[in-house]
């Protein structure tokens, strides 16, 4: 065999003893420079009994697309491939290479390498052109992976979080996170409740009953799911979510109140202008060093700002107080003092009253919630890695390919059939 084959052979990484290289020149392509080897494939035994005795009937010429480093030097095998009958078995065959798949012109190391990007948080466009293949030949790699994701209903883990997402055309589905290690158990296309009670009861009663925890907002049907299925779990309420309502609660009273002064007025621009300092903790308030303001043309530290802007109310000082006891008692756990400001009888805000009758009527696990250490943040985080995989794509049109995507860039994808995943069409 000569040394040029050898060479080809290594610089190119091919490793079928079967494919002879013989040649190779520069052609240019639709106006682009392309390097083109010439190889041929040879038949050495038949493939139905293994004879040796064949006679060869010329080549099939197939232009194989093969991956490189250089992008703006694209690489092409015209690979020859041998037709030949078996003289015992009368049969007729072509031969057949790991580089290529049959009847295909994209070389299995070139749709490995796409689906290698396909992990990243990177375009098709890009993929494509990088890779010198079309768009429909990444979809097509990335279509092919979408079976190897099968639902297994045998094990759930411990302690589980619900939410959703928005995706396809805007709307909103369903996914499930793993408590303890972060990892997707499960991407629902729609987030009703028949089709949530229609997954979970496929479980077997033995995994169902192993679930501990579920963290959830205050979706009422979240709930109900939860009571139907697993019968050892407990409702645990996000506290990120609490403290969200708490805190819209009262910066709406913020601007009622507000409202009900002259706009000229100092108790108008003490409510308006510095509105972030009232959704902050008041212990992270500058307290010493006062700072002047043109808005209500005074020097006042931040304290002393929120102290008096919420003077100007009873209602609104009583629920600025109880906002920053409930959020103390959220970050210490301390259930007690959460369950006693809960039933707080003082005169607060309309829409916070309606917030506090909301955690009572989900008391327990508004209570668990504080008291236990799981919450919705590792969801939250891989919705915001969603939502980045659909803005690099201008949005999905099907949510096949995207929940295909979202697994692969996951980092769970296991490759243990190469062959079979690249049998694109």
């Amino acid at each position: 065999m000569s040394s040029l084959n050898h060479c080809i052979k290594f610089e190119l990484d091919v490793k079928d003893e079967n494919i002879v290289f013989k040649d190779y020149f520069y052609k240019s392509i639709k106006l682009q420079k392309h390097k083109i080897y010439e190889a041929e494939l040879i038949q050495p035994a038949c493939p139905f009994c293994g004879s040796l005795d064949l006679l060869h009937n010329g080549h099939l010429i197939t232009n194989i697309h093969y991956p490189t480093a250089n992008a703006s030097l694209p690489v092409i095998i015209r690979l020859a491939k041998q037709r030949v009958k078996c003289r015992d078995c009368e049969r007729w065959s072509m031969a057949q290479s790991e580089l290529v798949n049959k009847y295909c012109s994209i070389s299995n190391a070139s749709k490995l390498k796409v689906l290698s990007a396909l992990t990243e948080d990177r375009s098709m466009t890009s993929i494509a052109r990088e890779n010198n293949v079309s768009i429909n030949t990444v979809q097509r790699v990335l279509g092919n992976c979408s079976h190897r994701f099968i639902d297994s209903y045998e094990y759930l883990p411990a302690h589980l979080a619900f939410d959703e997402f928005k995706g396809v055309d805007r709307q909103l589905h369903f996914i499930c996170l793993d408590g303890d290690s972060h990892q997707v158990v499960q991407i629902l296309r729609t987030r009703y409740k028949k089709n949530l009670l229609k997954y979970f009861g496929r479980f077997s009663p033995q995994a169902r009953a192993n679930v501990r925890t579920v963290t959830m907002d205050l979706n009422f049907y979240y709930q109900d799911i939860v009571r139907a299925c697993f019968p050892n779990a407990q409702i645990v309420i996000d506290r990120f979510h609490m403290i969200q309502m708490i805190t819209r609660s009262f910066n709406s009273l913020r601007v009622q109140v507000m409202k009900t002064f002259d706009k000229r007025s100092r108790q108008y621009q003490l409510l308006k202008s510095p509105w972030k300092l009232y959704l902050k903790k008041f212990d992270e308030l500058e307290k010493v060093h006062p700072r002047y303001n043109w808005h209500y043309k005074d020097c006042l530290t931040q304290a002393q700002v929120v102290t008096e802007g919420i003077n100007a109310n009873t209602a609104l000082e009583n629920s600025y107080n109880l906002m920053q006891d409930f959020i103390q008692a959220i970050e210490t756990g301390n259930t007690q003092k959460l369950k006693s400001l809960i039933n707080c009888k003082d005169q607060i805000g309309t829409l916070m009253h309606k917030t506090l009758l909301t955690f009572k009527y989900n008391l327990t696990a508004v209570l668990n919630g504080a008291e236990l250490p799981y919450s919705n943040g590792c969801l939250e985080g891989f919705n915001r890695k969603i939502k980045q995989i659909e803005r690099t794509a201008f949005g999905y049109s099907s949510f096949t390919n995207l929940l295909t995507r979202i697994r692969l860039e996951e980092n769970l994808y296991k490759e243990k059939e190469p062959n079979s995943l690249l049998m694109v069409a």
